[in-house]
C-alpha cells in the first residue's frame, strides 16, 4: 500500500498531462499514459513501475496491442514527480532502471525546488528552472514549453 500523492504532485502531474499530452495527442506522436499505468522492466523476478507520465512514440505500438496487464517494457519517455517522501537514492534507482529498459529519456519534477531534470543514456543530467524552456527533442519532437508552466 502506497499512501496518494499530496495536492501539489496532483497538481503539476495533472499540468504535465494537460500540456505534454495535448501536444502528444495533437501531432499523433503516439500513446500517453496516466500515473497508474503498470510498464513490465524486468521478469523472473518481475519488476514493474508505475510513472507519473509516460509516452510511447507511434512507432513503437504495435498492430496488436499488448493482452497483459502490464505494458511489456520501457515507455519513451518517463516523467516522476517528486514527493516529500521520496529520498534520493530511491530516485536514482529508478532512473537507473528505467534508462536500463530503454526508456530515451526520464524527467524528474521538483516541486519544492521547481526545476526538472532531464536524464537520457549515456548523456550528463541537464536542468531546467524557472524562466527556461523544457524541451521535448528528441523523444516529444517539437515540443517546447516554458518551465513556470507545470507549476502553476
Amino acid at each position: 500500500m502506497m499512501s496518494p500523492a499530496g495536492w501539489r504532485h496532483g497538481a503539476i502531474a495533472g499540468n504535465l498531462h494537460s500540456i505534454l499530452g495535448s501536444f502528444i495527442r495533437q501531432k499523433r506522436l503516439g500513446k500517453v499514459f496516466g500515473a497508474e499505468t503498470g510498464f513490465q522492466l524486468e521478469t523472473d523476478p518481475d519488476t514493474v513501475r508505475a510513472p507519473d507520465f509516460a509516452f510511447i512514440a507511434k512507432r513503437r505500438i504495435p498492430k496488436r496491442l499488448p493482452k497483459t496487464s502490464y505494458w511489456p517494457g520501457a515507455p519513451d519517455l518517463v516523467v516522476e514527480v517528486l514527493s516529500p517522501s521520496d529520498r534520493t537514492g530511491e530516485v536514482d534507482d529508478k532512473i537507473s532502471q528505467w534508462l536500463t529498459a530503454g526508456a530515451q529519456a526520464v524527467w524528474v519534477i521538483d516541486p519544492k525546488l521547481q526545476f526538472v531534470t532531464i536524464h537520457q543514456a549515456g548523456q550528463r543530467a541537464q536542468i531546467r528552472s524557472a524562466g527556461e524552456i523544457l524541451d521535448g527533442d528528441p523523444v516529444v519532437p517539437g515540443f517546447l514549453c516554458p518551465v513556470d508552466e507545470l507549476f502553476q
